[in-house]
Parts: structure tokens; sequence; C-alpha cells
């Protein structure tokens, strides 16, 4: 099995070395299991039971003070399955496989999806706030008068801090110059193989969290993505981690991963992109550094993508300050 796990495209992490731990922890446990499916879902519920990643514990809190969580799986077969705005559910990964394995719909969302997740033995009603979360939370005055006065108080708080609270991303790091990766395989924050930065100047926050594995002995493939959304997004807002081909896509060519400017990377189905590329004859590492590059010129926007390819290539490439990424292999 070659796992490889990302922590979200975004700025530098205040903390890099205790959620690159927990990063080596997902990669590793992935890298025990018997398939790729139960692969990439172990390396998310690691990640999604940290409060350090956007996902499960620590998710982001929408505009009505809820959270809610999103995750979508898919595998080499074309087998999908996705689920989005489901309060009090912390392994949002393992109600995408439910919807994927056990019903025959590929997408279910909000209470329908929590009610699915009950019904399949999956802990609901789980307290998603970290304590970063709740105090930045209650440093907010949310205005009580309606979606309108909703839209104008989020308007220039959407997105502007992540939900561990960090600061965003500087200026000065949206205008450093791409660099080439050395070795897509390093457990490292990540490769800066875009080929520019985005010309925009308003830094997002970005911690979804991701996995793609390829079963070396049969060859068979698996992509998940699972994210809280974004900080102060409008309440029932959904982004690209549970779209298919935007989040998260798997193809027999490659499986893809995700992260960053949700409406964006649906806009441009920035994951497809990367399996497009792959299937076109580039190798895992060379599709991601072209899809992020595609991606900043056709949105001005940050974002980043792991994948690995049927030959057994991994790659990852992202235009933010930075991306943690881990991988593991039983061999």
């Amino acid at each position: 099995m070659q796992v490889l796990v990302h922590g979200g495209a975004g700025s530098d992490p205040d903390d890099p070395a205790p959620r690159q731990a927990v990063l080596d922890e997902a990669a590793a446990t992935a890298a025990a299991t018997t398939d790729p499916v139960g692969a990439v879902e172990a390396a998310l519920h690691v990640l999604e039971s940290s409060p350090r990643f956007n996902a499960g514990v620590g998710s982001a809190v929408q505009s009505d003070g809820q959270i809610r969580t999103d995750a979508g799986i898919m595998t080499d077969s074309r087998a999908v399955g996705a689920a989005c705005s489901m309060p009090g559910i912390e392994h949002a990964v393992s109600v995408a496989r439910v919807v994927m394995e056990a019903t025959p719909h590929g997408f279910v969302s909000g209470d329908h999806a929590v009610s699915l997740a009950d019904a399949f033995g999956i802990e609901t009603g789980v307290d998603l706030w970290s304590d970063r979360t709740r105090e930045r939370w209650a440093e907010l005055d949310r205005p009580a008068d309606g979606v309108q006065s909703e839209l104008a108080w989020i308007e220039d708080r959407y997105g502007r801090t992540d939900p561990g609270g960090r600061d965003d991303e500087t200026d000065d790091e949206m205008d450093q110059p791409a660099q080439t990766a050395t070795d897509p395989h390093e457990s490292t924050l990540g490769h800066d193989t875009a080929g520019q930065r985005p010309t925009s100047s308003d830094p997002t926050d970005h911690d979804t969290v991701g996995a793609v594995a390829l079963d070396d002995d049969s060859g068979r493939l698996a992509a998940a993505t699972s994210t809280g959304g974004r900080w102060l997004a409008l309440a029932g807002r959904v982004g690209d981690v549970p779209q298919v081909g935007s989040g998260f896509y798997c193809a027999p060519a490659a499986a893809v991963s995700a992260t960053g400017a949700g409406e964006d990377i649906a806009r441009v189905t920035l994951s497809r992109r990367v399996a497009r590329h792959v299937e076109r004859g580039c190798d895992a590492d060379t599709a991601a550094a072209l899809a992020i590059d595609e991606f900043a010129e056709l949105t001005g926007s940050t974002a980043g993508v792991i994948a690995v390819d049927a030959t057994g290539t991994l790659g990852s490439a992202y235009n933010s300050a930075a991306m943690q990424t881990a991988r593991a292999t039983d061999r």
C-alpha cells in the first residue's frame, strides 16, 4: 500500500511539528490497512479526530454558529459517495463511504445524511468545537436579524482566518516566487510547484484534509477528502470537497484530493483536471503541478492537490504559503 495525505493548503501553520506528527500517524495507519478504500478512510479518521485540522473536531463555524462537515470518497472503478452539511458528525468520510457502498446514490445531505450515519453505527451528536474555535466565535458579535444581515456581516470575514484563529497569509507570502519540488515523496510542508502566485491579495484559510492510496498488489486506487468548510461561511454553504471531480476524484489512471478555495476549485473541477493530465501521459507529480498552474491562471486563487497514479508515482503541488503532507508505504 502506498499512501499520501495532506493537511490543507493555506497559511504557514503556527506550530507545524505537532501537525506533521498527526499527518505522519495518519499515513502510517493507512498504510497498515489491506485495501485502498480502508486506507483513505483510516487516514482521514486520524485527521478528523485532531483539532489541528479543519475536519471533524475543530472544524470551521458557519454564520449561524453551527459546525457542519462534508466529505467525499471514490475508487478507480468510479464508485463514489459524498455527504455534506452534517452537524455533529466527526467522521464525515465514513458517511460518504456508506453512501458509496450501501445506497444507490452518490450524494446525501444534511439531516438525512446524519440519520443515515446513525443507522449504520456512525457516531452522531459529537461536539466538534475545539477550544480555539470556541474562543474565536465568542469574540464575534453575530447579527440576529436574518440572512441579509448575516451576508453583510460575513462579507469581510468569510475565509479570512482559519478555524484555529491563525493569522491570514500576508501579502508578502502571496508574492513569493514559485519553487519546483525536489522530492515529492518526503514528509514536508509540501512542494510549491505552481508556475505562478495568484494575483489576488485576499488571503484565505484552507485546512481541509485528504488522502490518496494505491494497493501495489491489486493496482486499485482510492481518494477521499474531508472538511469542516470555511470560517464564517453562510449557514448551509457547501464547497468543493463533496463534489466529485472538484474536491476529490479517482479513475483507473489516478487518485486525487484537493484543498483550497472551494468555490474556485469547483469552478475548474481541479481534481478531475489532475487526473486528466495523467490520462494524457503525465506522471502524478507533473500532472499536479500543471493543474495548479492552470488553476492559478484561471482563478487567481490558492489551492493544493495530492495524487497517486497507477504506476505508483506520488505527486503534490500548491500555490499557497504551505501545504503539509506525509507519505507511507507498507513495504
